[in-house]
């Protein structure tokens, strides 16, 4: 399929993500060549085997691949389209509703542009974590519009095929309304939890026990990518934090009026937590959301 249908490919931003994308395509036998505002970062996704630098001379790609920041995403694409770059657009972005929406308010062609997003942690600038198998066995969110051409799809279908992801389509709220309860509230939570720490001596940090450890990982993540990412997710993301600081002033009240019911009250919500730790514990061998029961909550 990739060869048949996707035989050139401009990816733009060349950051971990974009990097990634590339070196998959290349690997895949796909031409691509890249595109970044920084020289030395498209300089260093060459080196990497990543595809070649970018130039006027070069024809229509099959497909473009917007790998930048959710704020550069739709300025990206409409210069990309304006300049045609290639017949079929998509990106990378964390977050969709709102990228969609101002790439319609900005007068971007439609047709030829399908919003995507590879569930494999966010992006960074650098390309330290670029990896061809970065995308391998992962989901790969499409946001296509009712409106988007099966010839569209068929060049997508080829990129996630290469990148070795499996596509999953979503509408643009419904996805960020997911990756807001999965992904992006647990990492501003995180990040608030380890800021605690921030500070404090080593002494007193090396008591600190793995779970606390586990629990704030996430929080190494780039901050200005995540708070791209978060501003451009705000309100379901806003929607999260209100429910779980409605959750934690309750316990805060319950521990400040110490009744002889306290003890019981916490445990209905630290057994609701157990619930939840033994449910994602139970997705360690669900490959895609085809394998999971159609049970539950999004």
């Amino acid at each position: 399929m990739t060869t048949a249908t996707l035989r050139t490919a401009v990816v733009i931003g060349c950051g971990a993500t974009g990097t990634s994308v590339a070196l998959a395509l290349t690997g895949a036998g796909v031409e691509v060549t890249l595109l970044d505002d920084d020289p030395r970062a498209t300089a260093e996704a060459v080196a990497l085997g990543a595809g070649t630098a970018w130039t006027p001379e070069h024809p229509p790609a099959d497909l473009v691949v917007v790998a930048t920041p959710p704020s550069a995403v739709v300025d990206a694409l409409y210069r990309a389209q304006s300049q045609g770059l290639g017949h079929v657009y998509t990106d990378t972005a964390g977050a969709k509703d709102v990228i969609v929406s101002d790439a319609e308010l900005r007068g971007c062609d439609l047709k030829g542009y399908v919003p995507g997003h590879p569930l494999a942690g966010p992006d960074a600038p650098g390309r330290a974590d670029a990896d061809a198998t970065r995308f391998t066995g992962r989901i790969w969110t499409l946001c296509p519009y009712e409106t988007t051409p099966a010839w569209a799809l068929r060049t997508l279908d080829a990129l996630i095929e290469a990148c070795g992801a499996q596509r999953l389509d979503l509408s643009p709220q419904i996805h960020d309304r997911v990756v807001a309860e999965l992904s992006h509230a647990p990492h501003l939570v995180a990040a608030v939890l380890s800021s605690r720490f921030a500070d404090s001596s080593l002494g007193f940090l090396g008591l600190a026990e793995q779970g606390l450890r586990d629990a704030v990982r996430t929080a190494g993540g780039d901050p200005w990518a995540w708070g791209d990412v978060l501003a451009h997710n705000a309100g379901p993301v806003a929607d999260v934090l209100d429910r779980i600081a409605g959750q934690l002033s309750r316990a805060a009240a319950i521990l400040r009026e110490g009744d002889e019911s306290a003890p019981l009250e916490l445990a209905l919500t630290l057994e609701e937590g157990r619930r939840g730790q033994a449910a994602l514990d139970g997705t360690g061998d669900v490959r895609t959301p085809r394998d999971a029961s159609a049970a539950g909550r999004v």
